[in-house]
């Protein structure tokens, strides 16, 4: 084939794409997060132009559905019954109680969510790889800090005779955070529960 055969062909392959994908219905995006609009400019900037460099663009082919629960967990799950309603490709999620809920409201439209606590251990999916069901992610490993933040606060404050934890017991990431910042407490010397240490 000649080179300008090529091109001519070329140049009617993506014409043709082009009108293809302009004939698509316009699709909808679900975006789940448990905290206020605003939070995070710039992963919402990034996730907005990650998209428009895969060729989709919010209000041409493609509209961001965004729900946030400002902080009220309790909020999550009809806010994502609500997004299903709305009937999208995907569901973003941006943390880990999003992702629960999203869960517990469909289990046809694809999930896909980004966390730092283990989504195996927590029960989000059922393995890492090609987890079973309509949610897959990225896992941030920040699962294993709490021993890192516990010495750092002991090399700072070696002096220090009691430590508070303060967690919010509807986040699945309590149920692992906490069991280690007691096992970490415990091998820095402190008596789990105990009245010189408490964590």
């Amino acid at each position: 084939m000649k080179r300008r055969d090529f091109m001519t062909a070329l140049a009617g392959t993506t014409a043709w794409v082009a009108t293809a994908r302009a004939q698509e219905p316009r699709r909808t995006i679900g975006v789940l997060g448990s905290a206020f609009y605003g939070a995070f400019p710039g992963a919402e900037a990034a996730f907005i132009q990650g998209l428009k460099g895969s060729g989709f663009i919010e209000g041409k082919n493609i509209n961001i559905e965004w729900r946030w629960a400002e902080g009220q967990y309790d909020r999550l799950l009809s806010l994502a019954s609500e997004l299903v309603s709305r009937g999208p490709a995907v569901i973003v999620c941006l943390d880990a109680p999003a992702a629960f809920a999203a869960k517990a409201a469909t289990s046809t439209i694809s999930i896909v969510f980004g966390i730092g606590t283990d989504p195996v251990k927590v029960g989000l999916v059922d393995r890492f790889n090609r987890p079973a069901g309509n949610l897959t992610g990225v896992y941030m490993l920040l699962t294993g800090l709490a021993s890192k933040h516990l010495e750092l606060l002991h090399d700072l404050l070696p002096a220090a005779r009691t430590i508070a934890l303060f967690v919010n017991p509807s986040n699945p990431n309590a149920r692992v955070y906490v069991p280690e910042a007691q096992a970490a407490a415990e091998a820095l010397g402190a008596t789990r529960g105990g009245a010189d240490s408490q964590c």
